[in-house]
């Protein structure tokens, strides 16, 4: 064999090593991740839902679609640690360029977990929660023989039903908005135009849905820390409030047993009841406050608060930077790129500190978004609850918590979060090149979380000073009407 042609063997060899090696890491990283979604939704699903008897149909169906929740909660967690697998990837290889160990590590991987991640995202949402919907819900066409391939078929068609009238919107909505006309005539350009911009639709209603959740789920985390935290009180004698508490609910108490057992006392007992238990309710809080630490109720919370304070400031601080940017600089517009250079260069100009402050900015951003979803009141039904969660809901869950983390690299791009850039489908959107779009977009963000931050935290100062001073105890004015007087 001549030297060119073994070295052109050993080039296909070494690309095909890379491929399995590629094919390999992905489904470990894959299989982990279902299994965590496994346990996950096994710890709040609902078990009547999923009997254990052997030719039950109803459990065998809710059986599939729980494995289409498990697939689908998977690629969303998949999607949240995108951005930051690529960062740290990035770092990592520029802090070891030469290191034998981590050669795995390229733009290939990256780049094919970016593309893995885009299909899968679009089609659990577009095909696999869809079926899982309707095949719990379906019955079988009448006078078909009954059984599981009967829901399949009566599934398939109304999907397929779905999937027509999807697409006839979108081809509507794209002769709406665009310009030639000529292009939108037939159905000839399926995959080139109409399914990106369908998933441009997505993308932009998922990037929206952050957007309204992200500065709600601040304000929300703010109160929640304050709630599971012992806060320290100025001017404040815990022993005394605990001591006065404790003899007010033994003065409820014995005025509730005295009005049972005498019949001349005229005592409202449901009311007395309600105050027993508010009072009650009022003296365990006081007593969990006791019996913390002084370090744990004078430096647990106020950390807690300034590490919040500080990852949103710097939130924002970043998002104004970038809207500086973007009306001085074209280059600071989202886009995409279609190969991954990674260990060049540092995606943060403070290294791999700004690197790793960038991942925790991610991470913080999303899981206010998350909770921020589930308090507001659209969707604080589809909260789910341990043991206790249908199969519906369960679908439901999935379907917003995808959505939420497919849009989180463009969201974190969009905003300036991060200097890296989307890879793959995800820089194919068209609204990515619309700078009002994008600008209005940051300053939005700004401009909500600003408010949200500004406004939560002068009430709880002002709350605070309040009941400091004891000001909360002065009674309130009492302003007396005059009465209207009589007609002559």
């Amino acid at each position: 064999m001549a030297p060119a042609d073994q070295d052109a063997l050993a080039v296909r060899e070494q690309v095909f090593h890379e491929r399995v090696r590629e094919c390999i890491i992905c489904a470990l990283l894959f299989a982990s991740l279902y299994i965590l979604c496994h346990f996950i939704i096994t710890h709040f699903k609902k078990h009547t839902d999923f009997t254990a008897v052997h030719d039950d149909e109803d459990a065998a169906v809710n059986r599939i679609a729980l494995g289409l929740c498990t697939f689908t909660l998977a690629v969303a967690l998949g999607a949240v640690l995108l951005l930051p697998f690529s960062i740290i990837s990035n770092e990592v290889l520029l802090s070891f360029p030469q290191n034998y160990y981590i050669q795995w590590l390229n733009g290939s991987l990256i780049h094919g977990l970016w593309n893995l991640v885009f299909l899968f995202s679009n089609l659990s949402l577009v095909f696999l929660m869809p079926f899982a919907y309707f095949f719990t819900e379906s019955e079988g066409f009448a006078g078909s023989k009954k059984g599981i391939m009967a829901r399949v078929y009566e599934t398939s068609v109304v999907l397929l039903l779905l999937t027509l009238l999807v697409l006839g919107m979108v081809w509507v909505a794209s002769a709406i908005v665009g310009n030639d006309a000529a292009s939108r005539q037939s159905l000839h350009d399926l995959w080139e135009y109409y399914l990106p911009y369908l998933y441009s639709c997505i993308s932009l209603f998922g990037v929206l849905l952050l957007l309204l959740c992200t500065p709600f789920g601040l304000s929300t985390m703010f109160t929640v820390t304050g709630k599971l935290l012992v806060k320290p009180r100025l001017l404040e004698d815990l022993d005394e409030q605990l001591s006065c508490t404790r003899l007010e609910e033994a003065a409820v108490s014995r005025r509730i047993s005295s009005g049972k057992a005498s019949c001349w006392l005229n005592l409202n007992v449901e009311l007395l009841r309600e105050q027993f238990f508010t009072i009650r309710s009022k003296r365990r809080k006081l007593e969990l406050r006791h019996r913390a630490s002084p370090w744990q109720r004078n430096l647990g919370y106020p950390l807690a608060m300034l590490g919040l304070l500080a990852l949103t400031g710097i939130s924002v601080l970043i998002v104004c930077f970038h809207v500086l940017e973007l009306l001085l600089d074209d280059a600071a517009m989202p886009r995409g790129i279609q190969d991954a250079s990674l260990g060049q260069v540092s995606f943060s100009i403070f290294g791999s500190f700004g690197a790793a402050l960038q991942v925790v900015l991610i991470f913080y951003l999303m899981v206010s978004s998350v909770v921020g979803f589930y308090s507001s009141p659209l969707f604080t039904r589809l909260l789910p609850e341990r043991q206790d969660t249908p199969l519906t809901k369960i679908i439901g869950n999935c379907v917003s918590l995808l959505v939420l983390s497919s849009a989180l690299p463009v969201f974190s791009r969009t905003l300036g979060i991060t200097r890296f850039d989307l890879l793959g489908d995800f820089g194919r959107f068209n609204w990515l090149g619309n700078f009002y779009i994008v600008f209005l977009y940051n300053m939005g963000f700004a401009g909500l979380t600003t408010l949200c931050l500004v406004k939560r935290v002068s009430w709880a100062v002002q709350a605070e000073l309040i009941r400091a001073f004891g000001l909360h105890k002065l009674p309130l004015p009492v302003t007396h009407s005059r009465p209207p007087s009589k007609p002559s």
